[in-house]
């Protein structure tokens, strides 16, 4: 396959990646803009890019890393608001930890792939998802709205949070089943499907609801791809169907690490 298909092939999970990476849709896709700016000029790094997930993964977090040391070498500008709120939550919680967990749960990467990927052993890579993990338990218990038109999935989306420590306080299976129901009870967090039972789209209700408030909002989808684009605004937190545990797992923290979603992205 030539190299330019193998990455495009590659580069909507590598968005998922890095948006729950960042906490959102514009700074995750900047950081792969940056990666794939640079290997314009670069044909070794365009050889690396198109090898396999690996190689890719690789040198996104080189191309990441140096970029977070530069940005903390320039003394940037102290962030105000919701961005300051974040960048607190990043001083307490390692970014290598948060990249083991999201590889190996997220992205479904091997031990010892996600060691390849951040420079580590295999080892090392289970007990940073290990700690990870723990970080996330610590996370303060919230009530939830799932948004789910298939019944056996709702229901697994209701074991799985309450197994994490969350109440689910409403389920709605349509657009405006999805408003009144977050409007009447106010979650601190929204789990929702793309396709609902009315022909709706799940990313039409959420927007309705950040009409009304802000929310971390997780989307669950079988065709996650034509949410990955980076051609518009789109969801920072995606998982695929049918979703594992730690995949979703993993989701849930980072959306309730980073705290709002200011965009659908």
């Amino acid at each position: 396959m030539p190299i330019q298909q193998n990455l495009a092939a590659m580069l909507p999970p590598l968005r998922r990646y890095a948006r729950a990476l960042c906490g959102s849709q514009r700074h995750g896709d900047a950081w792969v803009r940056e990666l794939l700016e640079a290997a314009v000029t670069d044909s070794a790094l365009r050889q690396e890019l198109g090898r396999d997930r690996v190689s890719l993964y690789r040198a996104f977090t080189r191309v990441w890393s140096r970029g977070q040391m530069e940005l903390a070498g320039e003394g940037a500008a102290a962030p105000t608001g919701h961005e300051a709120a974040v960048q607190a939550r990043l001083d307490r919680i390692s970014a290598e930890h948060r990249q083991a967990l999201l590889l190996v749960t997220l992205e479904e990467f091997s031990e010892r792939d996600a060691g390849e990927i951040l420079g580590i052993s295999a080892d090392r890579v289970i007990d940073l998802v290990a700690q990870a993990i723990a970080e996330i338990d610590r996370e303060t218990a919230t009530q939830v709205l799932i948004i789910e038109d298939e019944p056996l999935i709702a229901m697994q989306l209701e074991a799985l949070v309450r197994d994490l420590g969350h109440r689910v306080v409403a389920m709605a299976a349509t657009r405006s089943q999805a408003v009144d129901a977050f409007d009447r009870t106010g979650p601190g967090l929204v789990l929702a499907d793309v396709q609902l039972a009315d022909h709706s789209s799940g990313i039409d209700a959420v927007e309705d609801i950040l009409r009304i408030g802000q929310v971390p909002v997780v989307f669950v989808t079988a065709y996650p791809e034509r949410l990955l684009t980076g051609e518009r605004p789109e969801p920072t937190y995606l998982v695929t169907k049918p979703f594992r545990e730690e995949a979703m797992r993993a989701a849930i923290g980072q959306a309730l690490f980073f705290g709002s979603t200011q965009e659908i992205g």
